[in-house]
């Protein structure tokens, strides 16, 4: 009886997902920046006798922390002004059609449009995006201080007050970001190498890919505007290159090998060591003499890590076919138009979140509710499907709301209007970069306070704030829900299987170029690099259809064994061919052939079904073969069935 009644109140595994704080880092400096950076405008515009004006601007640094994510400084910029430049029209829209009934409906509609549209680009454009909206809503639903110029100039002075902070260290740490993730990414590889033989293995080789990404995407997104012309650049990309072969003979140490010595993964964080404080000159590595196939190899990739790492300078031309040179900013430019203009997902998506800003705005054209652009801001926050489960966003907006509420309610009743809301907000405004890493819902807790208070500083209404703002919330969470997600099947039944389709096809080829003489080894490289990456953004993009309710959460369950099964193809045929590199007998072309044929046909299966079929699977060859936990491993992937 009791074991029954514990189970049906046990919550479920969909809501326990979206309500678990995430485990991350806290960035202190972008929490004193904070603190500053919402404090300092108040301050300013109280000892001018503006106030107002100083809550304006502050409320433009909240969008600056929410932008200050960036470790490398290059990136901060990116980040912070283009989404600040981008809010500034926004906000112009919306005070020249403030008050104007239904243009104004027809106005911030049509921003929505552009706004939904131009958020498949990038992470950057998705922020600008937000940001555009955003201030839009604000300033068509808020009477603001001042001439029609002076509210997009506070607001986007406020944000890039962010970003002036941020920049303060500059000329003392320049490159010291990029560096630091590049060490991180050695330390992230010497703990794979500790993990290989262990249960922990696939979880840290997770935090490798990521690691590689992030280190990859600062030291490009800096070398991007060098061109290659800058030494310490050129060397930070020739040691990612370096500790590729090390993570590659990962999985062969972790598949045939046995757990490599002590000394190995020490090596390695020497090296990360070297890394962080570019050291010049020999190390002394200290490797034990290796004793099979795997253990050389590890030990010849090992070495030559040690020789680019504690090289003086490294030739540009060695690694130039490997990156390429960028495209210039007007191509680039013409690209991202072209594919917004042409794609039908960015129609779909800018549809939507017009469809549910128009009925946000007619609403309070029709419904007197004052001060109403909460709602709008609601759906705006909430709608956001490359941010995460629209459904999921709605619930943890809801439940943010009311925590942040409660905390508004009493800072609005104990803390009088005037300078002491500049201590007020230096309490709570490092809240936003402390919560947000933790989750949605956190991030919701930690913003409504500061808003709120703001919100005060302008209309004078205090705690008669709070009740409002919680109707609005729900209101706006009802019609994302509604408009943004009920009403549109493909974002509660999306084919999950279409995105495992293209990495089992990119598989395939893979398995073709990893055993082909003709292949480039550099291009090989590359495909390795760009099937993890896929298969990690597939793996979050799972994770987050399991925090869906039934039957998309019911539906990703299902899948994921699929997904951990293709990232296991990708590991045994890696293993294959670093066995092979140290004088294995290589497969037979009809072996290959076999493989290929089977992923191919796997792949196929999954663009054609919604649920998961068996197959069976005919996959023979010689026991002794390199290619025989490869073949295991394809057979184990297409025997996985649906539960039904």
């Amino acid at each position: 009886m009791s074991r029954e009644f514990r189970i049906g109140h046990t919550p479920p595994d969909w809501l326990v997902g979206n309500l678990r704080p995430k485990q991350e880092p806290v960035n202190w400096p972008a929490v004193v920046r904070a603190a500053v950076a919402m404090s300092l405008p108040l301050a300013v515009g109280l000892a001018f006798g503006e106030p107002a004006y100083g809550a304006l601007a502050s409320m433009g640094a909240v969008s600056g922390v929410l932008g200050d994510t960036a470790d490398a400084y290059r990136m901060r910029i990116l980040n912070i002004a283009i989404p600040q430049l981008v809010g500034a029209v926004g906000v112009t829209v919306g005070v020249l059609t403030h008050g104007r009934g239904w243009t104004t409906v027809a106005a911030v509609t049509g921003v929505a449009l552009v706004s939904g549209m131009l958020s498949s680009i990038g992470a950057i454009a998705s922020v600008s995006a937000l940001l555009l909206l955003l201030n839009c809503v604000i300033a068509a639903g808020l009477p603001l201080p001042g001439p029609w110029w002076a509210a997009p100039l506070l607001l986007s002075g406020g944000g890039l007050l962010v970003l002036v902070l941020a920049l303060l260290t500059w000329p003392l740490r320049s490159g010291v970001p990029e560096r630091a993730s590049v060490g991180d990414t050695y330390r992230a590889v010497a703990d794979l190498l500790a993990a290989c033989g262990s249960d922990r293995y696939d979880a840290v080789r997770h935090a490798v890919t990521r690691s590689l990404d992030l280190s990859y995407d600062l030291v490009l997104a800096r070398r991007a505007r060098h061109h290659g012309r800058s030494p310490e650049l050129v060397l930070l990309l020739a040691q990612l290159n370096a500790i590729t072969p090390i993570v590659e003979a990962a999985p062969a140490v972790h598949r045939y090998g046995r757990p490599l010595p002590d000394e190995v993964p020490a090596a390695v964080r020497r090296l990360a060591d070297a890394v962080d404080v570019g050291h010049e000159g020999s190390i002394a590595l200290d490797l034990p003499q290796p004793h099979d196939e795997t253990g050389h190899a590890v030990d010849h990739a090992l070495r030559h890590a040690a020789e680019v790492v504690t090289a003086r300078s490294v030739d540009s031309r060695t690694i130039v076919d490997r990156l390429g040179r960028p495209a210039s900013l007007r191509v680039r430019a013409y690209r991202a138009t072209r594919n917004v203009v042409l794609s039908g997902a960015s129609w779909r998506y800018g549809l939507r979140l017009a469809l549910c800003i128009g009925i946000a705005q007619a609403l309070v054209s029709l419904v007197p509710v004052p001060r109403s652009y909460w709602i709008a801001l609601t759906v705006t926050f909430v709608l956001k499907p490359d941010l995460g489960s629209v459904f999921s966003r709605a619930l943890l907006r809801a439940l943010g709301t009311v925590a942040g509420l409660l905390v508004a309610a009493v800072v609005l009743a104990a803390v009088p209007l005037g300078w002491w809301d500049v201590p007020a907000l230096m309490v709570l405004g490092p809240l936003i970069p402390l919560l947000t890493p933790r989750g949605y819902g956190y991030q919701t807790a930690a913003i409504t306070p500061v808003i709120l208070v703001l919100s005060d500083v302008l209309n004078h209404l205090g705690t008669a704030l709070l009740v409002p703002r919680l109707v609005d919330s729900l209101i706006g969470c009802a019609i994302a829900l509604v408009a943004g997600y009920l009403l549109w099947p493909e974002s509660w039944h999306t084919r999950v299987g279409d995105r495992l389709a293209n990495a089992v096809a990119d598989t395939a080829e893979y398995v073709e170029a990893a055993f082909g003489d003709s292949t480039d080894p550099a291009a090989r490289t590359r495909m390795r690099r760009h099937l993890y990456r896929d298969l990690s953004t597939i793996r979050t993009e799972f994770q987050r259809a399991l925090t869906e309710p039934p039957p998309t959460g019911r539906r990703a369950a299902a899948w994921w064994p699929l997904v951990v099964a293709v990232e296991r193809i990708v590991d045994a045929t890696t293993a294959a061919r670093v066995r092979v590199k140290q004088g294995a007998r290589p497969p037979s072309a009809a072996e290959i052939t076999q493989v290929t044929l089977q992923l191919r046909e796997l792949s196929e299966g999954l663009r054609e079904s919604d649920v998961l079929v068996a197959r069976r699977t005919d996959l023979t060859g010689p026991a002794d073969s390199i290619l025989e936990p490869l073949r295991q491993e394809v057979a184990a992937a297409r025997a996985i069935a649906s539960p039904h």
